[in-house]
């Protein structure tokens, strides 16, 4: 409790945002990981699960662009992240029904919260981590704010599919529609939970003056985006569409009997593990190259790994061979970990405060379009027995998005 007290206002705030995020992803990445498995059971095809994950993806992302602009136009970045938080809740709600329509509703509802509250969010953190606030605060850099944040984001990922692996392994080696109702019923514990932290959040954000006042904040006219930002967008967007998704996976280590179902979620659990450890690394590296390079775009270069990375995959996650796809789900968390570190570290970088929550917005509203189609296709090629076109998928937006890079990285060092 005394080093508690002796954490800088904004470190603390930091941290209570991870634990935030712990909590919220206890909620959905818990669900996430059991989602197609149960899915499979109540008779559902996988182009309908990639179908309706996709179309979930792209609502979560696409709507963070309005969610992003009427947030800078309001300054009510809070509103925006109550509101999106609360609409956790539809989770715990699985399992109250086993009928579909209800079913894509929920899973539609708990993505469109996120899309409510995501820019808002990363927003308010990097803010308080560049000392943006009334009151003259060290920064604690953006890259170490959003690794910690995504750090303690994974151990919420990492423990929510065990929660289903425990009632796995407690029901037996066949587990019913029922005891996946139960898992999901569950997590109404960490949702309540993190509406409490939320609330001490705010709390403590105002008390420090780690922002600036709302007033300063609504600013609907200003410079526009540099080039940069668009560049990087299409980058993230060519880097996203060929990643495998996850929904695709369990379809295929579930349809193929090639993992049992408490397996499945543990695997998951031990890819955002990976995701987590990357996210410290990487978060470090990012503000380390910047210091280095005595520029904000100096952390840019690591984006370089991701396509690379993802280039594996399809080989790996959609083998027979444990071995090859227990590597490929490490790899994913890897991925993952970069996504969500660096390259919501870079927008920070490259917008104004008061412009933040647009360039969050427009950013994922691309990046929501990319998994959209990536996770559409590759399930319907699945369904088609086309293994193969998900891997020429894989590679042609790829090698684009390695084209992209170095076209970045030329304007980035200008």
């Amino acid at each position: 409790m005394d080093k508690l007290k002796r954490t800088s206002p904004a470190m603390k705030v930091i941290l209570l945002f991870g634990i935030i995020s712990l909590l919220g992803d206890l909620v959905y990445e818990g669900a996430r990981s059991a989602n197609s498995q149960y899915f499979t059971l109540i008779g559902v095809s996988a182009a309908q699960i990639g179908l309706v994950f996709g179309l979930g993806e792209f609502l979560g992302y696409m709507l963070r662009l309005f969610a992003g602009i009427f947030s800078d136009k309001t300054g009510r970045h809070w509103a925006f992240m109550f509101a999106g938080y609360g609409m956790l809740l539809s989770v715990p709600l699985l399992g109250l029904t086993q009928n579909w329509n209800a079913i894509v509703v929920l899973v539609l509802m708990e993505r469109i919260g996120k899309a409510l509250r995501n820019p808002a969010k990363d927003t308010v953190l990097s803010g308080v981590a560049s000392g943006a606030g009334a009151r003259k605060n060290a920064s604690v850099g953006i890259g170490l704010a959003f690794g910690i944040q995504e750090a303690l984001d994974q151990l919420g990922a990492f423990g929510g599919p065990l929660i289903f692996t425990m009632v796995f392994f407690l029901v037996g080696d066949s587990p019913a529609p029922n005891d996946y109702q139960l898992g999901y019923r569950l997590l109404a514990i960490p949702f309540v939970l993190l509406l409490l932290f939320l609330s001490f959040a705010r709390r403590e954000v105002e008390r420090a003056q780690l922002l600036p006042e709302p007033s300063q904040t609504r600013q609907p006219n200003g410079q526009p985006l540099q080039p940069v930002f668009w560049v990087y967008t299409a980058f993230t967007f060519f880097a996203t569409i060929g990643l495998v998704n996850f929904s695709v996976v369990g379809y295929h280590l579930k349809s193929q009997g090639l993992f049992a179902d408490g397996h499945i979620t543990l695997l998951y659990a031990a890819a955002m593990a990976v995701d987590a450890l990357t996210a410290l690394i990487s978060g470090r590296e990012y503000d380390r190259l910047k210091r280095r390079r005595g520029a904000k775009s100096g952390g840019l270069m690591l984006l370089g790994v991701i396509p690379i990375a993802t280039l594996a995959l399809p080989w790996l996650t959609l083998s027979h061979v444990h071995w090859q796809i227990i590597l490929g789900m490490l790899i994913f968390g890897g991925i993952l970990g970069l996504h969500e570190t660096i390259m919501r570290s870079a927008i920070a970088d490259m917008t104004p405060y008061n412009k933040r929550g647009t360039g969050y917005g427009i950013f994922n509203a691309g990046y929501g379009l990319a998994l959209l189609g990536g996770a559409a296709l590759m399930g319907w090629f699945y369904d088609l027995g086309r293994t193969d076109w998900i891997v020429t998928l894989a590679i042609t937006a790829e090698l684009v998005a390695m084209v992209v890079f170095f076209k970045l990285k030329a304007i980035a060092g200008r």
